[in-house]
């Protein structure tokens, strides 16, 4: 029984019935990819709606050029003359293609128990991640931006301070403002203790003339690596 579902449908000479098969297999594991896209995750309709319909044709392609040269040549030209305008996509986005366009393959191929098992434990894994802490980064870390004059000399006036509320602190950015009369530095800082934040900035505004201090968290955006 398992040998006869891992062989592949395809015979030596394709048919109407195995195209429309695989096509129709293909189309209900593209569902399945674009439903794994949606949990947990921003998506639009026109994205979602490509990862339908991507192995299907990826599919029909792999199927028409199976073991014919000439054929294959002419698609890869093809496709290189197509351009590919979209909105920016995050790495998400870009597994979730190769995602479907595998799913694709495997099926143009006849093997669709295959297919059935990469979606499976593909799609597993993708909502495994989407809701477990892996690869979180830690909470703890925090912005903290203070403004200061100009003559003040900021290499070593905060680092007592650093010494006795923080864990790590690392000087960021530092860029001019107010004509350039203001200094603002951008430190990722990590709290000793978060219920000693208040001490820590009446500390720092005695340093920096009680000027702007901002301390929060910032999230990494989605599209960086």
């Amino acid at each position: 029984m398992l040998e006869l579902l891992t062989r592949s449908v395809i015979q030596e000479q394709l048919t109407l019935s195995t195209v429309l098969l695989c096509t129709a297999v293909s189309l209900l594991f593209g569902f399945g990819a674009a439903a794994v896209y949606m949990v947990n995750h921003k998506h639009n309709k026109g994205f979602v709606s490509t990862l339908v319909i991507l192995p299907a044709i990826v599919q029909i392609i792999i199927m028409l050029v199976n073991g014919n040269i000439g054929v294959g040549i002419a698609v890869a030209g093809a496709f290189s003359l197509v351009r590919f305008r979209s909105i920016p996509g995050n790495s998400r986005d870009i597994a979730c293609i190769f995602f479907a366009m595998a799913i694709g393959f495997v099926n143009g191929m006849g093997y669709l128990f295959y297919g059935a098992v990469f979606l499976v434990i593909i799609g597993g894994v993708t909502l495994w991640l989407s809701f477990s802490s892996f690869g979180n980064e830690k909470q703890d870390k925090r912005i903290l931006k203070i403004t200061i004059p100009e003559n003040l000399d900021y290499e070593e006036v905060f680092d007592d301070l650093f010494t006795e509320y923080t864990s790590s602190a690392e000087l960021d950015r530092i860029k001019t403002t107010n004509m350039g009369s203001l200094f603002e530095l951008r430190y990722e800082i990590r709290l000793k203790n978060p219920l000693n934040s208040k001490a820590f900035i009446d500390a720092l505004r005695c340093r920096n003339g009680n000027l702007n201090i901002s301390l929060g968290r910032e999230r990494m955006a989605d599209n960086e690596l």
